[in-house]
């Protein structure tokens, strides 16, 4: 997909930092950050969204996961707490069609269950 964001910035034509990488997965800080620490878990595989996910997604989506929780130990994060959250189209939030995973902690984070 030549016109998405994540896309761009995994195969490094686009800014971002990578905070993580490995063969499936990419990570990078949220430009629009909603807590101290907000890292973006993005498969390299472009997946528009959650409802476009296959049974054959299922180990990408734990390794999602397995990531986030390495990342949150990585930051300092993991003792206090931190969430998880992933939207699934425009009305939950997912302003990017790609799936991604928000790490977010760093502080007390109210407001969503």
């Amino acid at each position: 997909m030549t016109d998405c964001i994540f896309c761009g910035i995994i195969n490094k034509q686009s800014p971002g930092e990578l905070e993580y990488e490995d063969a499936a997965i990419a990570a990078f800080n949220d430009i629009n950050p909603k807590a101290k620490v907000h890292i973006l878990i993005v498969p390299k595989k472009h997946i528009s969204s959650v409802t476009e996910l296959e049974e054959s997604d299922v180990e990408l989506v734990g390794r999602m996961v397995m990531v986030a929780k390495k990342l949150a130990e990585d930051k300092g994060i993991a003792d206090d707490g931190y969430r998880l959250i992933f939207n699934a189209g425009k009305h939950s939030g997912q302003f990017v069609d790609h799936i991604h995973l928000h790490l977010m902690g760093g502080g007390p984070l109210g407001g969503m269950v």
